[in-house]
């Protein structure tokens, strides 16, 4: 991918100023709030591309892959939900032996829910190659699309680093062959997706660049192509930018993420789409319509967040009105309110860049202004979700989280249920509790349910998810390289 960005540099400065009308088709493709990219029906039949109209398709495919993987499907799960089982922000209300093992925490690679969105992962990097050959080939003017797969590749990679062990293999295809992957370790998937994002980010740079230099210079030109593709270009700008500080979060480097999202404005959302003739909400198919998911009302064997109880104006919920799916437990189902069964999900968000910031002032020492980052974004009700038909949410947040005089673990702990409030299953919170781990030297007990598990036995020890026993299909992968956080 590397060797794509650096002909496509060659092929940009080559024809700088010059768009021809295969380039204004894939740029206007690519429009809407958020560029379009998360708009697609079902485009699977494409498999190769010969033509412009093949390029375009390729990359649709790539965003429906997406939005697939992250929350639209079910049996096995998307990411979203399923991680969130793992972690603490939902309960299997469910008789499906899959959905209780990933709550208790049992370390499965057998669990047949884990191929799917591992699979669906790392289908996105693959058709993102792809779709990138064929722009090159059949629109070599266009910048967008290569730059959004670029970013979708980066943030796939992510999320892999973050939800899975040590030894995650990145394969890939030439043609019909499969190119089997070495294990990678979780830091060096990060690496990766990073560079990606990098490449994102050129791209996306030289597109502004070029609408810049017609507008200030339009030699009577029509603008109205350039300044929407600046607009699109802005748009996906911001989205890559939020993948880069989140993975430079992952590993570590708190000052370069806080960097990274400098420019994202604060009500910046980019969704994964779902419709009728696509995909549905799984969040909203998993706990509201089939109650096989719920959310707890209390914390989560003795340590987990209490997402419920607060009544928080962040996350509008609806409490009984039925059991859950698995009628044999005591478990009191709980409905979020936050999303439909069409609606759209956020999958990168300005809250979500200053919020990076915001970790970078704790780690820099300076508790005051990590302070006053957390509660601007408590206090701009802009940002909040609106209160669903029927529901009572709690009062407006304040600025009423207090300093605490340092960097220490208390403030730790308030700027993490912060995240996991404003982010609520969006596939942030199980990669959260792994960083507490590595990062700030919390131990498992302290950060993972643990001790009774409501179904019987007791929680298990698994903090990550583990690469699925289908991928020892690759003679390179044995298993785990090890579990460490």
């Amino acid at each position: 991918m590397r060797t794509d960005l650096l002909h496509r540099t060659d092929t940009v400065r080559r024809r700088a100023g010059r768009v021809g009308s295969a380039s204004l088709a894939a740029v206007l493709g690519l429009q809407g709030c958020d560029l379009g990219l998360l708009e697609v029906n079902d485009p699977d039949i494409v498999l190769t591309a010969n033509n412009a109209a093949g390029a375009r398709a390729l990359r649709n495919g790539v965003v429906l892959r997406l939005s697939q993987a992250v929350n639209g499907t079910q049996g096995p799960d998307a990411l979203f939900v399923f991680s969130g089982l793992m972690a603490d922000e939902f309960r299997s209300g469910d008789t499906f032996v899959q959905r209780n093992n990933q709550d208790q925490r049992i370390f499965q690679p057998e669990n047949t829910f884990n191929a799917g969105p591992f699979r669906s992962l790392n289908r996105i990097r693959t058709e993102a190659e792809g779709a990138t050959r064929a722009f090159r080939a059949y629109l070599p003017d266009s910048l967008l699309g290569p730059a959004a797969m670029f970013a979708l590749t980066a943030y796939s990679e992510a999320l892999m680093g973050e939800l899975y062990c040590d030894g995650t293999p990145l394969s890939g295809i030439q043609g019909t062959t499969i190119i089997y992957g070495q294990p990678l370790t979780n830091d060096s998937v990060f690496h990766l997706a990073v560079n990606n994002a990098d490449s994102a980010l050129a791209l996306t740079d030289w597109a502004i660049a070029r609408a810049d230099s017609v507008i200030a210079a339009p030699a009577g030109r029509d603008t109205s192509y350039f300044r929407a593709e600046r607009n699109s270009a802005l748009r996906l700008r911001n989205l890559t930018a939020i993948v880069k500080g989140r993975t430079l979060v992952d590993r570590g480097q708190f000052a370069a993420a806080g960097v990274a999202v400098t420019t994202v404005p604060t009500t910046y959302k980019f969704y994964a789409h779902h419709s009728l003739t696509s995909t549905t909400n799984q969040v909203w198919a998993l706990n509201n319509s089939a109650r096989r998911y719920t959310m707890t009302n209390s914390s989560e064997g003795g340590v987990g967040i209490d997402f419920v109880t607060p009544n928080d104006r962040r996350l509008p919920r609806r409490m009984g009105g039925g059991s859950v799916f698995d009628t044999s437990i005591p478990m009191t189902l709980v409905r979020q309110a936050l999303y439909g069964q069409f609606d759209s999900i956020p999958i990168a968000t300005g809250i979500e860049a200053r919020l990076i910031e915001a970790e970078a002032l704790l780690r820099a020492g300076d508790a005051p202004g990590w302070l006053g980052a957390i509660n601007a974004l408590r206090t701009n009700t802009a940002l909040y979700p609106p209160i669903g038909t029927g529901l009572t949410t709690g009062v407006t947040l304040g600025a009423n989280l207090t300093a605490l005089g340092d960097s220490g673990a208390r403030n730790v702990d308030v700027h993490f249920r912060e995240r996991a409030f404003w982010m609520f299953s969006t596939g942030h919170r199980l990669g959260d509790m792994r960083r507490l781990l590595r990062q700030y030297s919390r131990t498992e007990a302290q950060v993972y349910p643990n001790g009774a598990f409501v179904k019987g036995g007791s929680y298990g020890d698994a903090t990550m998810m583990p690469v699925p026993f289908d991928e020892q299909n690759n003679p390179n992968f044995v298993g785990c390289l090890d579990r460490n956080p």
